[in-house]
């Protein structure tokens, strides 16, 4: 049999990358045994990390977000988007300190965004301008961005209130309630149901040399999902330890409500990709040019995974 291949994944620190984490797990444990790779997780501090490393091939694979896979592949990045690492999972937190109660109390105020482009930068968009308001550089509300990880310390050091709050994926909205510096004004789900939001994208020499490796990790991370959906307990005690949180703030994200974040059909709908590059680009103007996404999106592994 061929050598294992080492399969680099780059990822960050959040419940939309659980199912890397379960699949970690299982390896760790021998529940599972692959045959054509070993896998290294390489968790990284924010998205501009992981966007670097992906582009100059520091890893094979990348748990991104979609906007940003979409552009890194407009500029010539040669990958693949072979799955939906979930769907939906974020929360609009409100400072306790900028004492929010509509939207309308954003103005004047920042809200901070983990990437321009990302799907948290399109919820918040949406939401603000069907309630009249504008988001962005010298309009209504000021956007900051800033590293998911950093987020909560944000609220916690902002002693005058500027900060209307943050948009961004769990454990962080959970990790700001739990601690006592935010409240959640709406879960990304309740903007837009099951929206996608991380993806996983796999280089193409990867695609072309290892295959099997792509379909073997691609049907673990499946599994993973699923996994979840069911058994919720165990799934929060190994993603507290994977995402370096508490384990009462992972069953948090995954049992309040049970839809907050969904993982048992990571499968890639190119129908809720266009959504967002037609939102982006038509609307809120950050995607200067839209892609074939039919060319980006690669199902074959999905299909075979059976990951609807």
């Amino acid at each position: 049999m061929a050598e294992k291949v080492n399969f680099r994944v780059a990822h960050l620190k959040i419940t939309d990358h659980l199912v890397l984490g379960i699949t970690q797990d299982k390896i760790n444990k021998e529940v599972e045994t692959f045959k054509y790779l070993n896998l290294q997780c390489q968790p990284m501090m924010g998205w501009q990390q992981v966007a670097g490393a992906l582009t100059a091939g520091q890893v094979d694979a990348a748990f991104i977000l979609a906007p940003t896979a979409m552009d890194l592949y407009k500029a010539g990045l040669k990958a693949k988007l072979v799955l939906f690492s979930h769907k939906s999972g974020s929360v609009l937190i409100k400072n306790k300190k900028a004492h929010i109660e509509t939207i309308q109390d954003f103005k004047g105020k920042v809200v901070i965004i983990p990437y321009q482009l990302s799907i948290h930068n399109m919820l918040l968009h949406k939401l603000c301008s069907e309630a009249g308001i504008e988001p962005g550089a010298g309009k209504d509300v000021q956007l900051e961005v800033m590293a998911p990880m950093q987020m909560v310390e944000a609220l916690q050091y902002d002693e005058d209130g500027e900060i209307a709050g943050f948009i961004v994926a769990e454990p962080f909205a959970s990790q700001a309630v739990t601690e006592g510096y935010g409240e959640e004004f709406c879960l990304s789900k309740d903007i837009w149901p099951e929206h996608p939001c991380c993806v996983l994208v796999v280089r193409d020499e990867m695609i072309e040399k290892h295959p099997d490796a792509v379909h073997e990790l691609t049907t673990s991370l499946v599994k993973s999902g699923k996994f979840i959906n069911t058994s919720v307990t165990t799934a929060a005690r190994i993603g507290a330890e994977f995402l370096g949180q508490k384990a009462e703030v992972i069953k948090r994200v995954l049992t309040e409500p049970a839809d907050r974040i969904t993982t048992a059909n990571l499968f890639p709908v190119l129908e809720d990709l266009g959504v967002i590059q037609d939102y982006m680009h038509d609307k809120m103007g950050i995607m200067n040019a839209k892609i074939d996404l039919e060319q980006f999106v690669d199902t074959q592994f999905a299909k075979a995974a059976r990951a609807t």
